[in-house]
């Protein structure tokens, strides 16, 4: 039987990223994109000066971090320890990064939740989303965070439709997510926990957990077996 998550508490485990006191708080995970910028601000003023640096205004970087010098970190921003952040990478600001995460070459990232132990290691753009704990962006695979029509992102969930009131929406990416090469998760997508997005798929609305998604003439959701 197939299990839509929509609520922070059936998509995310606790304790995963520094922004879990304030992602508790909502019931739904997009409550928390107008929030990014405050609480990056409020989580770094509070971190350990022994583990993290406060380089620029508004960015803290773990001193185990790997930060490569052709980098760009835009502020607020945090970078998690243990975490790899590559050549050309371009972090625009209001990036929460976690623990043992990779953001590799070409990667643009803006108004974001990485979560720990998260890959996003070639060509991504994560926009306006959250991505949960072990998480993986394929090479190549976005989120696109704006409908065509400049529309509000609405999320067409099983239960019926359900207004955001947001412009800029990406994906609500659950824990334990694989997203294939090339892949696009279109505004106000949601993806439950342990599925699978086979690559090239245009993936749209509300996706079970323990799903597989295939593309063809129309992305296909079938159950794990």
């Amino acid at each position: 039987m197939q299990k839509y998550q929509l609520k922070v508490s059936e998509l995310y485990e606790a304790g995963h990223t520094l922004a879990w006191p304030y992602l508790s708080k909502v019931t739904y995970p997009w409550e928390i994109l107008s929030e990014i910028k405050n609480l990056i601000m409020e989580i770094g003023e509070g971190l350990d000066k022994e583990k993290y640096d406060n380089p620029l205004e508004g960015v803290w970087i773990a001193k185990s971090a790997k930060v490569y010098p052709t980098a760009f970190i835009g502020a607020p921003c945090i970078i998690g320890e243990n975490t790899e952040v590559r050549h050309g990478a371009f972090i625009r600001g209001n990036a929460l990064v976690g623990d043992n995460c990779v953001v590799g070459n070409s990667v643009e990232l803006k108004n974001v939740i990485i979560s720990d132990n998260v890959q996003v290691p070639h060509y991504n753009y994560v926009g306006d989303s959250v991505l949960g704990y072990r998480s993986h962006m394929g090479a190549g695979s976005i989120t696109s965070n704006v409908k065509s029509d400049k529309t509000l992102v609405s999320v067409k969930s099983p239960e019926g439709v359900i207004e955001t009131g947001l412009k800029k929406f990406g994906a609500m990416v659950g824990d334990y997510v694989e997203v294939g090469c090339n892949s696009v998760l279109n505004p106000g997508t949601v993806i439950g926990c342990h599925s699978n997005i086979y690559p090239t798929t245009s993936v749209r609305g509300v996706v079970p957990s323990d799903s597989i998604v295939k593309s063809g003439k129309g992305a296909e959701i079938i159950e794990k077996n």
